[in-house]
Order: structure tokens, then C-alpha cells, then sequence
């Protein structure tokens, strides 16, 4: 295996173990809110996250939701670049609770242990509203296509957690 595969196996793995702490803690110790559901086609919520993003994300995540260069590969420092947030990156891939929680509380706070990320809380920031409003307009600017694919991944979350 050549440096550049293992290093491409290494975030992959790195990426793959996030993701699965994340939905041990979101999953069994309910740190995702059930309730929670994005309101993408709300004009006035999406408006208001729209506003919100640009202040709170946009420096790290894009204007345009794109995500910093090379986002799945880590930094010196052991940090992940921030992803995009349009359909080319992972976050779709996530119900609704689970985007909430990540975004309220911050990854480290449920990822546990040592791990270290530039992505802050929002809790002491945004209110609960103003969260599902950020989240609201970035699902709001996915294709149909990822939108309905979102929506079958809460669905199937739902159900689960019922």
C-alpha cells in the first residue's frame, strides 16, 4: 500500500469512527432531540438561518455551503477541516435530530474523550430555533432529489426511535 492510499485509508477510518461515536452517543444516550424537524420550505425560517449562517458558519463552512479545500483530510493538527454543507458533503446523511444536537452542543462535547474540533457550541450562541432556522435554510438549498433522500433518513430514524 502506497503512502497516499494509506493515508486516504486512514481518513476514511478517521471519518467512519467519528461518525460511528456520534451516533453511539446521539443514538443511546438521546442527546438528539426526537421533535426536532427542519422547516426547509418555511420562507421566513429559512430567511432568518439564511442571516444566521452567514454570521455564524459561513467563515468556515463557505457562503456558498461548499466547505473548506480538502475537508476529509486532516490538518497538522490533527482537526478536520470544516465540510461542506451542500449536497456534495455528509450532512444530509444525518437525521434532522442528530444535526441539531451536533449543532447545539458541538462535536466534541458528544464525540467525548479528547477529541478536538474548531466546530464551537451553540448553545450559549443560537437559540433552539435559531439552530433549526440555520439548518432549515441549508437543507433548503439541497436538490429535491437529497431533500427527499433526507427526509427518508429521518423517517427511518424515526421509526427506529419509536
Amino acid at each position: 500500500m502506497t503512502i497516499g492510499n494509506r493515508k486516504a485509508a486512514v481518513t476514511i477510518l478517521s471519518a467512519f469512527g467519528f461518525a460511528s461515536i456520534l451516533i453511539y452517543v446521539l443514538w443511546f444516550h438521546n442527546a438528539a432531540p426526537s421533535a426536532v424537524a427542519l422547516e426547509p420550505d418555511d420562507e421566513t425560517l429559512v430567511a432568518l438561518g439564511q442571516t444566521l449562517y452567514q454570521r455564524e458558519c459561513a467563515a468556515c463552512h463557505g457562503t456558498a455551503l461548499e466547505g473548506q479545500e480538502n475537508w476529509q483530510t486532516r490538518l497538522s493538527n490533527g482537526r478536520l477541516p470544516a465540510p461542506p454543507h451542500d449536497a456534495s458533503g455528509h450532512t444530509w446523511h444525518h437525521p434532522d435530530g442528530q444535526l441539531f444536537a451536533l449543532t447545539k452542543f458541538g462535536p466534541a462535547a458528544l464525540a467525548g474523550g479528547d477529541y478536538e474540533s474548531d466546530m464551537p457550541a451553540y448553545e450559549e450562541v443560537l437559540s433552539d430555533r435559531e439552530i433549526v432556522a440555520v439548518l432549515s435554510f441549508i437543507k433548503s438549498r439541497w436538490p429535491m432529489e437529497i431533500r427527499k433522500r433526507h427526509d427518508q433518513i429521518n423517517a427511518r430514524y424515526q421509526s427506529q426511535a419509536n
